[in-house]
């Protein structure tokens, strides 16, 4: 899921064309070291060239439409990886949700070395990533993660406390790229920093909860 979800961000970003070469070159880096991981662990054809086909970015970067379809083509192949593990929707949920909050993350550091970036773009992708969210912890609620954890109640306990948790932090990424002053921005890094660990708590212990 986080492999093809950094993969689909990336590609949005780069369609986006608000980014120049070094970020596609991170993009592509943070794409072929999980999906390295996600290939070693589980190998697949799927995995290897959703992997490979991330990592060929780095050299398509002088053309947008090349990189974006580099990209979408990852994202799919990592995203049919997945499958063998997981049902489509929460699979296309999880790859929104926590591909979108990381990929906020990510570019929003880049504002540091380009404070000129669209803050539009942050704002679009806190917006995506919140709607994804929304929607796998509908769908994982609504799968038996709600149940509470009856063999261990804390866990149940956990996953609400994440899931809330990680819902403030979007909402103040949102208000924080509100603020006119460059340390809106700032402020919204950091919050999306931690909102990235806190939707791997959630991503993990809600589908632990459902199965």
């Amino acid at each position: 899921m986080w492999a093809s979800g950094l993969a689909a961000g990336g590609a949005v970003v780069s369609w986006w064309d608000v980014v120049g070469r070094g970020y596609v070159w991170l993009t592509s880096s943070v794409i072929a070291l999980v999906g390295l991981a996600l290939a070693l662990v589980e190998p697949s054809a799927a995995a290897w060239m959703g992997t490979a086909l991330g990592a060929m970015a780095v050299f398509a970067t002088s053309r947008r439409e090349a990189v974006t379809s580099l990209l979408v083509v990852s994202a799919a192949l990592l995203m049919a990886a997945g499958l063998v593990d997981s049902p489509l929707v929460p699979l296309i949920t999880g790859v929104v949700f926590l591909g979108f909050v990381t990929t906020e993350m990510m570019l929003g550091h880049w504002f540091l070395v380009d404070p000129t970036l669209p803050r539009w773009s942050l704002t679009r992708l806190a917006v995506i990533g919140g709607i994804g969210l929304i929607a796998d912890v509908a769908y994982l609620v609504l799968s038996g993660a709600g149940g509470g954890g009856a063999d261990d109640p804390v866990l149940g306990m956990a996953y609400i406390a994440l899931t809330v948790m990680t819902a403030l932090l979007m909402v103040g990424v949102y208000f924080s790229l509100r603020e006119p002053s460059y340390t809106g921005v700032m402020a919204a890094t950091g919050l999306s920093y931690l909102a990235v660990l806190t939707a791997f708590g959630v991503a993990v212990l809600g589908r632990m909860l459902a199965t």
